[in-house]
C-alpha cells in the first residue's frame, strides 16, 4: 500500500477558498458527498481542487463552478449593484468527508 503524500499548502490555497456555504440546499448535497464553497472569482477548477485537497487532506472527485451575478439594488434612490460571486460544488471521493466544525488542518 502506497503512502499518502502530504500536499503543501500555499497562501494562494487560503485565498482561493473564501468560505463554506451552509444553506439548506448545500447541506442536502452532503448525502451525495458534495460540499459547497464560496471561492475567489478568478479561481479555476484545478486551483479549487488543489486547495481543498491541501487544506482538508481529502481526495476530490469533481469540481463544478457557477458565477452568481450581482443584483441591481436601490438605496435611498441611488442605483447600486452587488458584486458577482463564485461558488464551487466539490464532490469528494467515496468515504471522504469535511467537517467544518473542526476548522482547517
Amino acid at each position: 500500500m502506497a503512502k499518502a503524500q502530504k500536499v503543501n499548502t500555499t497562501e494562494r490555497d487560503y485565498n482561493v477558498i473564501v468560505a463554506p456555504v451552509v444553506t439548506e440546499k448545500s447541506t442536502m448535497g452532503s448525502q451525495y458527498g458534495q460540499v459547497t464553497f464560496k471561492v475567489a472569482i478568478d479561481a479555476t477548477k484545478p486551483q479549487i481542487k488543489k486547495a481543498v485537497e491541501a487544506l482538508w487532506g481529502v481526495k476530490v472527485e469533481a469540481v463544478n463552478t457557477l458565477v452568481q451575478k450581482g443584483k441591481t439594488k436601490r438605496f435611498k434612490g441611488i442605483l447600486g449593484r452587488r458584486a458577482n460571486s463564485k461558488k464551487a460544488i466539490v464532490t469528494l471521493q467515496e468515504g471522504q468527508t469535511i467537517d467544518f466544525s473542526e476548522g482547517v488542518k
